[in-house]
């Protein structure tokens, strides 16, 4: 069996590297033959976020649009087409559309409520020639949907009876405690994400800006995006980069996972909190979406609806270094159970594998 996977980025981009790409080696086990083409290169995705670029961007984009004309020919050979989240960036469905002419099975993937309209603030000048709704339209055209959690499992299965969930998972294997205990004179609060999630750090501004009043050695550490400007005296701004992030994540003493509760983040897998608790970090995270399936309030790790909430746990965890390790503990075990690659990966390779048995069982009949 070959199975060729369309996804949206190189492995830089975090999503087809949870969603894909980790689960690669269990399907080669099994005898799978797998072949992953991103529509953004690695040239492309080191400017798509920058403000500006913009005849990088125009260039770029071109290059990548030829070569995903190119995967529609390449896709002859293959038994199933893998998309995740979408085949191309603007537009309808056309080339899902063309592969499912073609009489290719299937198998659709997507991790957020990418439905909605969402753009980030660097590339607001293509909103307009994006197509949220193609993703109802992908959907129908589908043999097999694999959602990340149960409320994108609700929206697909008004357009497909074969919906599965499968959440975000870790690599345990290799996201871990740290070797070295962190430090006892300071406390760091981390957060991992993007620019285009950074804007969820203002969430929690007033509640940092309290409490570094009170905590003088109290440290926010942001990763992955541009810098945080604030009040906050003691912030490390770092630009996320893949062979630092397990080290960056263990650098932290508190994960934080920060962010509105409306419909687009109620899509939202968890992922984030994930990260955390897999290095053993305690979590504080809103009180929103699948992040309450995840935490169990005051067990592995905090929930928080309200700024007075964030300071309240924050606080907890500020002063007391012996809750956060038996927090981050529980936090770790919970990965390792339910959100692991590990546990996930044998559902992962029976679902797209049954999927091109089945079809070729409807053929031959």
């Amino acid at each position: 069996m070959k199975i060729l996977f369309l996804v949206p980025y190189p492995s830089e981009g975090a999503s087809n590297r949870i969603r894909v790409e980790q689960f690669i080696p269990y399907l080669n086990s099994a005898g799978i033959v797998t072949r992953v083409r991103p529509f953004v290169n690695k040239k492309f995705y080191e400017v798509l976020y920058l403000p500006k670029h913009y005849m990088k961007k125009i260039f770029w984009f071109s290059l990548c649009t030829f070569n995903r004309i190119l995967d529609i020919a390449r896709a002859i050979k293959y038994d199933v087409i893998f998309i995740h989240r979408e085949a191309y960036p603007l537009g309808g469905a056309i080339i899902e559309s063309i592969l499912h002419m073609m009489g290719k099975p299937i198998v659709y993937d997507f991790d957020d409520a990418i439905y909605l309209p969402n753009t980030s603030e660097h590339n607001v000048y293509i909103e307009r020639l994006k197509n949220p709704r193609k993703t109802e339209r992908i959907i129908k055209m589908a043999n097999l949907v694999i959602a990340g959690n149960g409320y994108l499992k609700k929206y697909a299965e008004h357009y497909s009876a074969n919906v599965h969930i499968i959440p975000s998972s870790v690599d345990t294997a290799r996201y871990t405690h740290p070797v070295m205990p962190g430090s006892d004179d300071k406390v760091v609060i981390g957060w991992i994400g993007s620019d285009t999630t950074k804007r969820f750090l203002r969430v929690i501004k007033e509640a940092l800006e309290e409490l570094s009043g009170r905590y003088p050695k109290m440290f926010l550490k942001v990763v992955g995006a541009s810098p945080f400007n604030s009040k906050l005296p003691n912030v490390i701004n770092k630009r996320w980069a893949m062979e630092d992030e397990i080290t960056d994540l263990q650098s932290f003493d508190i994960g934080v996972m920060p962010m509105p509760n409306n419909e687009w983040t109620r899509g939202k897998c968890g992922f984030k909190a994930l990260l955390y608790m897999s290095c053993g970090v305690p979590v504080v995270a809103a009180n929103a979406g699948v992040n309450a399936e995840i935490i169990k309030d005051g067990d592995n790790g905090f929930l928080a609806s309200n700024t007075r909430e964030w300071i309240k746990k924050l606080t907890i965890l500020i002063e007391d270094k012996e809750l956060r390790r038996k927090m981050g503990d529980r936090g770790r075990q919970t990965v390792e159970r339910l959100y692991s690659v590990k546990s996930n990966a044998p559902k992962f390779v029976a679902l797209v594998s049954g999927i091109a048995k089945s079809d070729s069982k409807e053929v031959s009949g």
